[in-house]
């Protein structure tokens, strides 16, 4: 079972999870719980309701409580993840499938017009095919509401360079339907993703504002996934060991930031200064598998961060070396210095 960042899969009992990442066991797939049946949901669909649980604690203190059994320690990743077993799986949904299928349909609901509105957009001003484009989140689930956003998925390295761009060439356009978050905006976002990222206003603002994977599509929030494609990504499960050396906080320039768009995302540095926590290195890298933290510095900047100090150990040709993994706790983060100083 191919399974991959924007996928969902539901499970005998009803339960649908966000697929994480493009790498998975062979009987497992590495995916988080997003809705649930529940009596008390305000979501329906087929005459049942559904709650949506969104932050990662939250996502966990459910888990341990109603579902312990997708709770797995992961040797590879030296973590307890959550895995669902393959024979557990009744459905996979699958971003392009569900554009194909609101192509077609001839009764869209407000939601679904503007998904496929934008993603026929990016289409023609990207130059990219069909098929490298697909419908995520909540209209993928078919658990969409009149305040969800749009969720689109672009595929390919190039594809995604060249959506991209598209959609930053549409910002400047005085009458585009794309439009930048204004600050009032943001505050209403920084209400809801501070709740499980520890960041001043301050800062969100000066990371957010500029990000052009996010924003509003004719009055309703949008967010664009970049996901590399399959035959881009040459590593398998247990290519590559992570182990967990503890958490650390650390100050650092990026040198590179071509993997900065895509999710999982990532940033080469150098120039590490551990500002506490257990000091190991050198660190080369800074890592996320959350679309919060894509965009988030760019080559030049010296940066501070928060997460998890790991060892990867590439078993292929015995390399190694030491990244940073943001965004599995609350307290982690990754922001941008301003004129030498740190906000946060």
């Amino acid at each position: 079972m191919k399974a991959r960042e924007g996928d969902l899969i539901e499970t005998s009992e009803g339960i649908l999870f966000d697929v994480k990442g493009l790498i998975h066991p062979l009987d497992r797939i590495i995916a988080f719980i997003r809705y649930f049946p529940d009596q008390k949901g305000k979501r329906k669909k087929a005459g049942k309701s559904y709650a949506k649980v969104y932050s990662l604690p939250e996502r966990y203190s459910l888990l341990r409580q109603r579902y312990p059994q997708y709770l797995v320690y992961d040797s590879v990743f030296d973590e307890v993840l959550c895995e669902v077993d393959v024979r557990e799986v009744r459905r996979h949904y699958i971003p392009c499938e569900k554009l194909i299928e609101l192509r077609v349909s001839e009764n869209l609901e407000p939601l679904e017009k503007k998904s496929l509105r934008l993603a026929e957009k990016l289409r023609e001003e990207a130059s990219i095919r069909c098929d490298a484009l697909g419908v995520s989140g909540s209209v993928l689930a078919g658990l969409h509401t009149s305040k969800s956003d749009i969720d689109l998925i672009v595929y390919g390295t190039e594809n995604c360079r060249k959506a991209r761009s598209a959609l930053r060439t549409s910002f400047m356009r005085e009458r585009s339907p794309l439009k930048r978050y204004t600050k009032a905006e943001l505050k209403k976002l920084f209400d809801f993703r501070s709740k499980d990222t520890a960041i001043t206003f301050e800062d969100f603002v000066r990371t957010e504002s500029n990000k052009v994977m996010q924003g509003k599509f004719l009055d309703t929030d949008y967010f664009v996934r970049f996901v590399k494609d399959w035959n881009e990504v040459d590593e398998k499960y247990g290519d590559v060991q992570y182990r967990n050396m503890g958490h650390a906080r650390i100050e650092a320039t990026v040198i590179d930031d071509s993997e900065a768009i895509f999710t999982p995302c990532s940033y080469r540095i150098e120039d590490t200064v551990f500002l506490e926590g257990p000091e190991f290195g050198p660190v080369t890298e800074v890592a996320s598998f959350r679309g919060r933290f894509c965009e988030q510095a760019k080559v030049g900047e010296r940066i501070v961060a928060r997460g998890k100090i790991e060892h990867v150990q590439d078993c292929r040709d015995s390399s190694e070396h030491y990244r940073l993994l943001v965004g599995n706790n609350y307290e982690d983060f990754l922001v941008p210095q301003v004129n030498g100083l740190f906000l946060s």
